[in-house]
C-alpha cells in the first residue's frame, strides 16, 4: 500500500528509504515538492515562497494533537518543552533538613553534618533570651542553581516523511 504524502513513520534504521526523507527540520523547495507545500505549508518552517519545512523530531517526542479530557490544547505544528530545566525553590517538593547538636565540645570551628557543639571559641549553649546569632553559612542554600536532565526514559526510533505517495483526500 501507497503511503499518504506527508505520512510520518517511525523506522528503526539509519536512514530514510528512497521516496522519504528524515523529519530533520530540513528546507525543501516549493517548486520541486509542490503538492508536500500545500498540505504542510509553513508550519514546520522555511518562507513559504521558496522554501517549506519538514517537522523537527531530533530530540522531541511526539504529542497528539488536539485536546484531550483535562489536558492542555496541542496544534498540529506546535513545539513546547524542555530538555534540561533549573528547578527553583518554589518547585522543590517540602522537605526538611536535620540540625542538631551535640553538648560535647568540638574540634572545628566548622559545623560539619548539620550538628553544632561546644567549646573551640563557640561557647556553652545558653537558655533562651541569651541566644547568639548563627552565621548565616550555617543555614545556606543548597544546590547551585544548575539545569537537570528532564528526559522520560527513551528509545530512539527514526522519524521519516512520505515525499511521494496518495494525496490524502479530506471526508
Amino acid at each position: 500500500m501507497d503511503p499518504f504524502l506527508g505520512e510520518i513513520r517511525m523506522a528503526g534504521f539509519g536512514f530514510a528509504p528512497k521516496n522519504w526523507a528524515l523529519c530533520n527540520g530540513q528546507l525543501l523547495s516549493i517548486q520541486q515538492n509542490s503538492a508536500l507545500f500545500s498540505i504542510l505549508g509553513v508550519r514546520y518552517g522555511g518562507d513559504g515562497k521558496v522554501t517549506f519545512g519538514l517537522p523537527n523530531f531530533q530530540g522531541s517526542v511526539p504529542v497528539g494533537a488536539g485536546q484531550g479530557a483535562g489536558l492542555s490544547a496541542y496544534a498540529v505544528g506546535q513545539v513546547g518543552g524542555e530538555s534540561t530545566v533549573v528547578l527553583n525553590s518554589s518547585q522543590v517538593a517540602q522537605h526538611s533538613h536535620g540540625f542538631g547538636a551535640s553538648a560535647g565540645d568540638g574540634n572545628s570551628q566548622t559545623a560539619t553534618s548539620s550538628t553544632l557543639a561546644t567549646g573551640i571559641g563557640i561557647g556553652d549553649y545558653a537558655a533562651p533570651g541569651a541566644l547568639a546569632p548563627l552565621n548565616p553559612n550555617m543555614l545556606s542554600p543548597m544546590g547551585k542553581g544548575l539545569p537537570h536532565n528532564n528526559l522520560m526514559p527513551y528509545c530512539t526510533l527514526l522519524f521519516v516523511i512520505a515525499l511521494v505517495g496518495v494525496f490524502p483526500a479530506h471526508n
